[in-house]
């Protein structure tokens, strides 16, 4: 079997166990500067995948990740991640072999397609999802699995993968290929390939966000205000946007409990209620709120 390049020897770290650790961890961050013009090749297909991630999330559908081990494991972080960040539950993610294999490895879970079917079915998978498989080495059975069912139902599979001319590539609708090149240790794809990885899921995410009208300017205005620290964000980018104090941005926000409500009930000068009514006819997009009512805000 022909080895992709995620399973080469690296030529450039044939002698480290021989090395220092400042000579070791220089060779680590040579290789990791190749990371960034590696995903820069593949922007279209992320553009790509982005505009199709935004209409099955506007109609109602969810962004799914699948992947096995380190690859499960960045789709579960990122989609953890933009609960908080953007109060978004649209974005799930599914680990081979479920949430224990978030701790403990579960050895054969990512050579089983019919696992993938069951997992998605378990959290209602339907045509109104997309499937977005991460795959390092690009032939794992499970995400093969997922793409199968996805178009058995009429959807769409997105592949992240880092070898070229990979399975999971050729099985998905749309393939964002990264090839970041041999790991400095053979075969560990939590290095290059799970950093690259990481990388582009955050502008998956973050992108159909923007586009989602979950940012105003390069603000987050529907953060979830969870904890002290947010709690003082969330006041902040209120009183920058609405242009007042903090303290009343303070007051406006503990009585509607909502960033992009009290920007509105300020800037505009309108209750709470019209404020969600017109936050609801312009798609949640401050910035299209203004707009219809021919305010100019801050930026």
């Amino acid at each position: 079997m022909k080895l992709g390049t995620t399973e080469q020897r690296n030529p450039d770290s044939m002698n480290i166990d021989l090395m220092n650790a400042e000579e070791i961890v220089r060779v680590i961050n040579n290789e990791d500067k190749k990371i960034a013009g590696a995903i820069e090749k593949a922007l279209p297909e992320i553009a790509q995948a982005v505009d199709l991630i935004v209409e099955k999330i506007r109609s109602g559908g969810r962004l799914v990740y699948v992947g096995a081990g380190t690859s499960g494991r960045l789709g579960v972080l990122d989609a953890a991640e933009c609960i908080p960040t953007y109060s978004s539950d649209r974005v799930v993610g599914i680990l081979a072999g479920g949430p224990d294999a978030m701790f403990v490895a579960k050895e054969g879970a990512e050579d089983s397609k019919e696992l993938a079917v069951q997992q998605l079915k378990e959290i209602g998978f339907s045509e109104n999802d997309v499937v977005c498989g991460i795959a390092a080495s690009g032939r794992t059975p499970f995400v093969i699995g997922a793409f199968e069912y996805a178009h058995e139902l009429g959807t769409k599979a997105i592949a992240v993968v880092n070898n070229a001319d990979s399975a999971v590539a050729k099985a998905a609708d749309v393939a964002i290929v990264a090839v970041v090149g041999p790991e400095v240790v053979t075969g560990s794809t939590r290095m290059k390939a799970g950093t690259a990885d990481k990388m582009i899921l955050n502008m998956l995410s973050t992108a159909s966000m923007i586009r989602l009208g979950k940012v105003y300017s390069n603000l987050m205005v529907d953060l979830k205000v969870s904890n002290i620290k947010l709690v003082d964000r969330a006041e902040r980018i209120v009183a920058m946007i609405a242009e007042v104090d903090q303290a009343d941005a303070s007051r406006v926000l503990s009585s509607c409990g909502d960033v992009k409500t009290a920007i509105v009930m300020i800037k505009c000068g309108v209750d709470e209620d019209l404020a969600r009514q017109l936050l609801a006819k312009n798609e949640g997009i401050v910035g299209k709120v203004f707009e219809s009512l021919g305010i100019k805000a801050a930026r």
